[in-house]
């Protein structure tokens, strides 16, 4: 896993981080200018230009301030370009008073928007109109980024903002082995006003799956779920860690987070409004309702007992024996044992 994901979040990280890849390339670049003055000292300015392709002005200037310096590597570094003098924002305090009025008046409203609404007002007031990039640095230099969070009160009656939740996404191009990843989702089935669900689970890599027929989609149930999954893909020979796959459901908080935060399990959420990112999930839902829930809709309400009993023989068959386009017409247990030929035991290595 990248680390700009592992530590992702946390107070702080963002700074250091960029403090570290300016120090790197500080370093590297004062390497760089020592070599260059080395080289001259030994070649003499033709080659040197010839090689490295700076001028003699530059080659100069460099040796100078080592010199200066009392060859100290530091010197060497890139100095700052940020200009001496910065400009001052000229914007009229009336106009920053209106913008904020507007964004509290509609919240959070874009600088396109606020460009159009301004207009009129401007004119009534004479004063020049700023323009849309204008509006989007007046909103960013504001301390608050001039942005509302909506307002909740807690159980003890306290008023608390809404803040935005920081999650861990999951990273693009994220590739894991088989059975170390998991895609989980849930399906809901209405009929005369009631509701059922089915919360499904699939290994994007060998298309492995399961599923779970359930009463309501509370976290107490999808959690009880988490844990069959969890004590069926680890053993005492197995205790590889491996992560989960969810969208921003409710049915994938509290319980069902603790429990991962209690296994130390990473749990990655896909953006909001981005089925795409859980694509396997969602295709496998189709097939599931395609291929047995339309055929058992009734008993999904009636009987949900059984309704799970059947599903678990269809899920045997859809594992081991239906071909799949995607493992080259393999069904998921025979693509799983031919790329992990020494597994024969599915679930652990058999040890020789």
């Amino acid at each position: 896993m990248q680390t700009d994901y592992l530590f992702n979040g946390i107070r702080g990280y963002s700074r250091f981080k960029r403090f570290s890849y300016l120090f790197e390339m500080e370093n590297t670049e004062a390497t760089k200018r020592l070599k260059i003055i080395k080289f001259f000292d030994k070649y003499g300015l033709e080659a040197t230009i010839e090689a490295f392709g700076v001028s003699r002005r530059t080659i100069y200037r460099y040796k100078a301030t080592f010199k200066k310096s009392k060859e100290n590597v530091s010197s060497l570094n890139p100095k700052s370009t940020a200009p001496k003098q910065i400009r001052k924002p000229t914007t009229p305090k009336a106009v920053v008073d209106e913008i904020k009025r507007l964004r509290e008046k509609y919240p959070n409203i874009g600088k396109a928007k606020l460009h159009v609404m301004l207009h009129s007002w401007c004119e009534d007031n004479n004063l020049l109109l700023p323009s849309e990039s204008t509006i989007g640095r007046i909103i960013a230099r504001d301390k608050d980024k001039m942005r509302l969070f909506p307002q909740r009160i807690d159980s003890k009656g306290r008023v608390k903002p809404k803040k935005k939740e920081i999650k861990t996404r999951k990273p693009k191009g994220l590739k894991n082995a088989p059975m170390h990843l998991w895609a989980v989702d849930t399906i809901q089935r209405v009929t005369a006003g009631m509701r059922r669900y089915i919360m499904t689970m699939i290994d994007p890599n060998s298309r492995i799956a399961f599923a779970v027929a359930i009463p309501t989609k509370h976290t107490t149930h999808t959690a009880k779920v988490l844990e069959a999954l969890i004590d069926g893909v680890t053993t005492n020979d197995n205790q590889d860690k491996f992560s989960i796959l969810s969208d921003n459901g409710s049915e994938f908080k509290k319980e069902f987070d603790a429990l991962l935060q209690k296994k130390q399990l990473t749990h990655y959420w896909t953006y909001p409004r981005s089925p795409k990112m859980n694509a396997h999930n969602e295709r496998f839902n189709r097939t599931i309702q395609e291929q047995f829930v339309d055929y058992n809709d009734d008993l999904l309400f009636s009987d949900i007992d059984l309704f799970n009993q059947k599903m678990a023989d269809w899920l045997i068959e859809y594992n081991t024996e239906i071909p799949h386009h995607s493992l080259q017409m393999k069904t998921p247990v025979q693509y799983l044992i031919n790329t992990n030929p020494q597994c024969q035991m599915l679930w652990t290595n058999t040890k020789t």
